[in-house]
């Protein structure tokens, strides 16, 4: 398997987060790429007409995208593990969860394009804001969810929030989120440790 990347993507966090934790990792081969909101990087898009990071490649030339689509693909191959719980409310809860995790990440990057992607005579303060008051409401529905989610046995909806939540540490130190989410925090700080999360911190390349 071939994994076309960028290592600041939150994304590819949640795919090779999954992956360590599937102990996957010995089969992915990581490809360079210059994912970009406005410039299309021709790697990319030979697999994927979206030109985004995460893109999968199997063997086969088969390619696979976004990442919800790849971590369920790589949990198949370990059906065993419960990433994805197969059936019942756990099912349903594992994916709301995975949604809340990517809404979040949705609404942050479309708050750091506004300003970082955009000239700035088209940049709006008020798009931004309405983004951030999304982030803002995200943070706290795990707030409120924090004390049930798993540390012991994470799914994917607690992978996608931690790599959420470390995603606004990386960018959006600003928004100050642990001093009005403490229940999140504690959550956090404890899926942080895993091995699998720790190997996946985001950095600049």
């Amino acid at each position: 398997m071939q994994l076309l990347y960028a290592p600041t993507s939150p994304y590819v966090r949640k795919v090779m987060a999954s992956a360590h934790l599937l102990g996957l990792t010995g089969r992915i081969r990581l490809l360079d790429s210059a994912a970009n909101p406005i410039h299309r990087d021709a790697r990319i898009a030979a697999h994927n007409p979206m030109a985004k990071v995460p893109t999968m490649v199997l063997a086969d030339g088969q390619a696979l995208y976004d990442s919800r689509v790849i971590c369920e693909y790589l949990d198949s191959l370990v059906p065993e593990a419960g990433l994805f719980p197969k059936d019942g409310a756990q099912r349903w809860q594992a994916l709301t969860r995975q949604a809340l995790g990517d809404g979040l990440l949705d609404a942050a990057l479309l708050a750091r394009y506004e300003f970082t992607a955009r000239p700035e005579a088209q940049q709006s303060a008020a798009w931004r804001d309405a983004q951030l008051g999304k982030v803002q409401a995200c943070l706290d529905a795990i707030e409120h969810q924090a004390a049930e989610l798993s540390v012991q046995a994470p799914t994917i909806g607690e992978i996608t929030l931690g790599c959420a939540l470390g995603y606004l540490d990386f960018r959006f130190s600003s928004l100050d989120w642990r001093t009005t989410h403490p229940k999140a925090v504690h959550w956090h700080a404890q899926l942080q440790a895993l091995p699998a999360m720790q190997a996946t911190i985001p950095h600049e390349a």
